[in-house]
């Protein structure tokens, strides 16, 4: 077994890897309030169960937790341009970040949904009988407790997400994996090049945990 690490290489390849940190964070971001907003209003619809949109919500929620999400960013950026031609003006990044955050959509949605309904149902009886409607009462004392309590899966949601914005790469977007990946076609040195941006993904992941886990002990205080 040859284990001949070049580690210089590493170092030469590191700061053109780190050039492209802010597109991953970027598509990361962006996908995660995407996500958050249609997840929210998900599971809004399910915890009330409004009539029609339910339906839709549902299979909504199967679709993108049951299919391959590298398929649904196949497509959305080559697919739907041939069925609707406006739509081949959408750039990669931007297919990018929309198939993402629809995809971390679903599962949002069940996330936050759990933690609604892990809520008293009694607050909600107390809210309208000092004469809150039951909208008010949601947003004034349901959500900001079902927040605290979604932030664990909520937070295992977009470490996901910081993940699966390498496949970014497959619609053409230049990001991390696409530079190691030139640069190991030009030098053949596959294994370092993508042991780097195997280390960065882990370091965004680390310190995102982190973070994370602060906001949680900070709200759980809170309370």
């Amino acid at each position: 077994m040859n284990l001949n690490i070049d580690t210089a290489f590493m170092l030469e390849v590191s700061p053109r890897v780190f050039q492209y940190v802010h597109v991953t964070l970027s598509l990361t971001f962006i996908a995660s309030l995407i996500a958050l907003c249609i997840g929210t209003t998900l599971a809004l619809i399910a915890t009330y169960r409004i009539r029609l949109l339910y339906p839709l919500s549902r299979v909504y929620i199967s679709f993108f937790r049951g299919t391959p999400l590298l398929v649904q960013l196949f497509l959305l950026y080559y697919g739907i341009p041939q069925i609707i031609p406006q739509f081949s003006r959408m750039n990669a990044y931007t297919a990018a970040f929309i198939g993402l955050g629809l995809h971390s959509a679903a599962y949002m949605a069940e996330s936050i949904r759990g933690a609604i309904q892990s809520i008293d149902k009694g607050q909600i009886e107390a809210c309208l009988s000092v004469g809150m409607t039951p909208w008010q009462g949601m947003k004034r004392i349901v959500l900001p407790q079902a927040a605290r309590v979604a932030i664990p899966s909520l937070g295992n949601s977009l470490v996901d997400l910081v993940k699966s914005s390498s496949l970014a790469f497959t619609l053409g977007v230049p990001e991390m994996l696409a530079q190691a990946k030139m640069s190991a076609a030009a030098t053949y040195k596959f294994f370092e090049s993508y042991l780097v941006v195997l280390m960065v993904y882990w370091l965004i992941t680390i310190c995102m945990s982190y973070f994370l886990g602060k906001l949680e002990t900070r709200l759980n205080k809170a309370y």
